[in-house]
């Protein structure tokens, strides 16, 4: 999940939207408007497994709306295939971190999705980008882009996503938990 735009990108609430981009990348295809899901959406090949990647373009607080329609028309029938990467302020930054279903931590994308699927069973790839220090003002703080070592520490844990996700294919959700749970 992320924010569209510019204005939007490299900064920690597009934390989750980067990792996919950056899946993307790796497994050489390109993302691509489509209209159909409101997102930036590709097929990918991740060794043997066949992905849907996507990026919805209805803004963090909407997100449900775009995963609603990929849902249905890509055809996941079990939410655990559903694989949503977000930013994550609990945890340190650059910290990843996977969960099964659960609460939204007052996310508003992971709240936009439970809204439009009536269920919270997906499963989370969470990045920490952490809270701020003396900064009350959240939004803010989640619009701006990391500097120094929050970048690098951001920009390291992608590959980890990478991982985590291949992982997860390979060899189920609970080895991945107990692979990068740990870590």
């Amino acid at each position: 999940m992320g924010n569209p735009g510019v204005k939007y990108a490299f900064t920690r609430h597009n934390a989750g939207s980067d990792c996919v981009k950056f899946l993307a990348q790796t497994t050489g295809v390109r993302l691509r408007k489509s209209v159909k899901y409101q997102a930036l959406v590709a097929q990918a090949q991740l060794g043997q497994f066949s992905l849907f990647l996507a990026f919805p373009q209805t803004y963090m607080n909407e997100s449900g709306r775009s995963v609603k329609r990929l849902v249905s028309n890509v055809g996941i029938k079990d939410l655990q295939h559903l694989v949503v990467i977000h930013d994550e302020l609990d945890l340190p930054v650059g910290r990843l971190k996977i969960k099964q279903g659960g609460g939204t931590a007052g996310h508003n994308g992971l709240k936009s999705i439970g809204e439009h699927l009536k269920d919270l069973s997906f499963t989370r790839l969470r990045i920490g980008i952490g809270r701020p220090e003396g900064e009350s003002d959240i939004a803010k703080y989640v619009l701006q882009p990391p500097r120094g070592q929050q970048r690098l520490l951001l920009e390291q844990v992608k590959p980890k996503v990478v991982s985590a996700i291949e992982m997860i294919l390979e060899q189920g959700l609970p080895a991945a938990m107990n692979i990068f749970n740990t870590n």
